[in-house]
């Protein structure tokens, strides 16, 4: 009994040693965003190198959804879980000699812990994917003001490793930050020496974000609604059983959509699997209950033009600005609101508040193809 008390003692005692060699560590995000794929193979080396010392754990996130087959399974990162890290390595594409758009605009909102001085005295290094290399300082220096902003410490890259790279082809090494040639298809992108750089540039900047572990304070910040609960519009339309049918094609020489600027808009009858559904005049040739089926079946359609229109990422959809129906009912129909319901409250459950919109609603003698109703749209997107 007495040894069977000591064992248990010791697996006890090798749990708890277990904990706080894991408590520890040092816990550091890999924040990127990805066009193709460049940035996120120099991310793995700089979690890589991270882990190498085994007193660092790196996490690899994205600041949007990508639907790159490479980049589709990386977890996407919250604003608000930024200060709950050690330090974070932020990695980005170079768009026209600054940071990209995604990132960008994953930073536009960071305000609120900005206010909070929620990031202060935590470290942060960056890396960048840089095309031609052509603007990459000025890229890297762009994320270094954000990043100041914040009061973040800035973990440069200095010259390590610079003495053993091969001189004969260009390389992405810089002070502030490795970076990676990526058009430049003269050999593999990144190249090895460039993914050794972005090792040593993690190894580095674990030791520093060990070194600076429980200097700061984690403060807590107020979440903002939408960061903390983004809505997933996808995952949405599978949890209500909503299928997006294909795009209709044009019946005239006019086109689905039109984008003027950031506004789309799109115009859609009820046309379902190649067929006009429940088509004819409301209360002669079909009743309340079909026009609201091809009420739903018409605004589907809008939602499958409107995916095109943003190139397959209904998240850059910032606003639902106005919907106009029209049905087609006898002249004494007042009911019109009624019908029209159903689109509006499909448009709010596939986009929240951002589905929330101005409206018309009207009855006519007769609509193109029979069809019971029509829809006009005009979103406002990124």
């Amino acid at each position: 009994m007495k040894k069977l008390s000591t064992f248990f003692v010791l697996i006890l005692l090798l749990k708890i040693t277990t904990i706080m060699a894991q408590d520890n560590k040092a816990k550091i995000l890999v924040l990127i965003h990805s066009d193709n794929g460049g940035t996120y193979e120099l991310a793995k080396e700089i979690a890589s190198g991270i882990e190498s010392n085994k007193n660092a754990t790196a996490i690899i996130k994205q600041v949007k959804q990508s639907q790159s087959p490479k980049l589709k399974n990386i977890p996407v990162a919250s604003v608000d879980e930024l200060p709950s890290y050690d330090g974070i390595a932020f990695g980005s594409p170079v768009y026209f000699g600054n940071i990209s758009t995604g990132m960008s605009e994953f930073l536009s909102k960071t305000v609120n812990l900005w206010t909070n001085h929620a990031l202060e005295g935590m470290p942060a290094t960056v890396f960048m994917s840089a095309g031609s290399g052509a603007g990459k300082e000025l890229a890297l220096n762009a994320f270094w003001n954000s990043l100041a902003v914040h009061g973040m410490v800035l973990v440069s890259n200095g010259i390590r490793g610079t003495e053993s790279i091969n001189k004969t082809i260009p390389q992405g090494n810089t002070v502030l930050g490795v970076t990676s040639m990526a058009s430049l298809k003269d050999v593999e992108r990144p190249t090895k020496d460039e993914r050794t750089l972005a090792e040593l540039q993690g190894r580095n900047f674990a030791k520093t974000a060990l070194a600076l572990k429980g200097t700061f304070t984690k403060k807590e910040t107020v979440p903002v609604l939408e960061e903390q609960n983004p809505k997933d519009i996808e995952a949405t339309l599978k949890q209500k059983n909503l299928v997006l049918p294909q795009v209709p094609k044009p019946a005239g020489n006019y086109k689905p959509f039109v984008r003027s600027g950031n506004l789309v808009f799109i115009n859609q009858v009820a046309l379902k699997e190649g067929e006009i559904l429940n088509p004819g005049k409301l209360g002669v040739d079909v009743n309340e209950q079909q026009v609201k089926e091809a009420t739903k079946a018409t605004m589907l359609n809008v939602i499958a033009v409107l995916k095109e229109a943003v190139g397959g990422d209904l998240s850059k959809v910032k606003q639902c600005v106005q919907l106009t129906g029209i049905f087609n009912t006898k002249e004494d129909y007042t009911k019109h609101a009624e019908l029209m319901n159903i689109a509006s409250d499909l448009t709010v459950e596939v986009f929240g508040e951002k589905g929330k919109h101005a409206r018309a609603t009207l009855g006519a003698s007769s609509i193109p193809v029979n069809s019971s109703v029509e829809i006009q749209a005009i979103f406002e997107v990124e």
